[in-house]
């Protein structure tokens, strides 16, 4: 069985980031691999890195313990792995064939500030399928009842369509279909993909909203847009192809991930997994 793939550093934000992956999991029917990579650290003794190990694995377990219950159809499993983050979750997540990769970005414990800024770009250009990150702070509490779906005028924007409906399927959301017009010139070609993508949903029976916006700064506009509806997620392409993205995901993909307070999910164009099925 395949297995979401959870980055921990037992932080608030990451303890979120696993309770929304129980929920994806419960739905695609997977497992969940549960993933702490150490560091070693220098300052530290032999014997101060072997209990920090220590306390890591205990606090794995009792992450496990606390959730197995409410997995519907899988098991949650833990690894300690060692070396670059980014590496160590893109590594396993093709291992274990993942569907989607979450993770919390703005991690802060006395373990390590691991996914923060740069760390949660890196992981979103190797990995191998979509990748969820969520900001410490995020009110888990709040259903996810609204996801923002931006689309504009290119060949890759509308990739992120299917898996942004697996989503709202998941998590009973409305999705807010964003159509963003950089030039008049595109103002035909933006009204067809957005009927496109109108007609998409109403096939699927995912209750949507839509509406068009201007633009000189796209990750601004849908910041903004996404704050303005007290959105709960916001669906990206990271504007690359896998293989480019691991070089440069894109200005507008780095910033959006840098810079939202709500969950982003962000997909590879030509390499959205499972998740869109």
């Amino acid at each position: 069985m395949k297995s979401v793939i959870v980055g921990t550093d037992f932080s608030k934000g990451s303890y979120v980031a696993l309770e929304i992956a129980v929920d994806i999991a419960n739905k695609l029917q997977t497992n969940i691999r549960l993933l702490w990579i150490k560091k070693e650290k220098k300052l530290l003794s032999g014997e101060q890195l072997e209990t920090t190990e220590h306390l890591a694995e205990e606090k794995l377990q009792q992450l496990c313990d606390k959730h197995q219950p409410d997995m519907k159809h899988g098991k949650i499993e833990w690894a300690i792995l060692s070396g670059k983050v980014a590496n160590c979750i893109a590594e396993e997540a093709r291992n274990e064939e993942a569907p989607m990769i979450v993770i919390g970005t703005n991690g802060a414990s006395g373990f390590e500030k691991y996914w923060m800024g740069s760390t949660a770009v890196r992981i979103v250009q190797e990995a191998p399928c979509p990748t969820l990150t969520i900001r410490e702070g995020f009110d888990f509490h709040k259903k996810l009842e609204h996801i923002v779906v931006p689309i504009r005028v290119n060949a890759n924007s509308r990739q992120k369509v299917g898996p942004a409906a697996q989503m709202a399927r998941i998590f009973g959301s409305q999705v807010h279909i964003l159509g963003l017009l950089e030039t008049a010139q595109d103002a035909l070609t933006l009204r067809t993909y957005l009927k496109q993508v109108e007609q998409y949903f109403a096939k699927e029976d995912i209750p949507y909203t839509s509406c068009g916006r201007r633009y000189e700064n796209y990750s601004k506009t849908v910041l903004e847009y996404a704050t303005k509806i007290n959105a709960d997620l916001v669906v990206i392409n990271t504007e690359q192809d896998r293989l480019l993205a691991r070089l440069f995901l894109g200005t507008n993909a780095q910033q959006i991930v840098h810079n939202s307070q709500i969950p982003v999910l962000c997909i590879h164009p030509e390499d959205i997994g499972d998740i869109a099925r």
